[in-house]
């Protein structure tokens, strides 16, 4: 199963870039936009059967557009 195929991701309702399910250092997944920065919450896994559903939880939460942005000058 590839988490990247099963999860694809809208462009990002902020600036229509392009978004990125990221993996950080085996413990959670979170997606972003790599054009202007916009975010998901992280969402942690323990085991290796839970770490595709965290993955498809920020993919999800990306996609309905439950995301955070940080402003310049913030």
């Amino acid at each position: 199963m590839d988490i990247f195929e099963n999860n694809p991701l809208q462009d990002c309702p902020y600036c229509g870039g392009a978004g990125l399910l990221e993996e950080e250092n085996g413990w959670c997944w979170y997606a972003m936009c790599v054009d202007c920065g916009a975010y998901t919450g992280q969402f942690p896994f323990d085991t290796p059967e839970r770490r595709a559903e965290a993955a498809r939880m920020a993919a999800h939460t990306w996609n309905i557009g439950k995301i955070l942005r940080s402003n310049p000058g913030e």
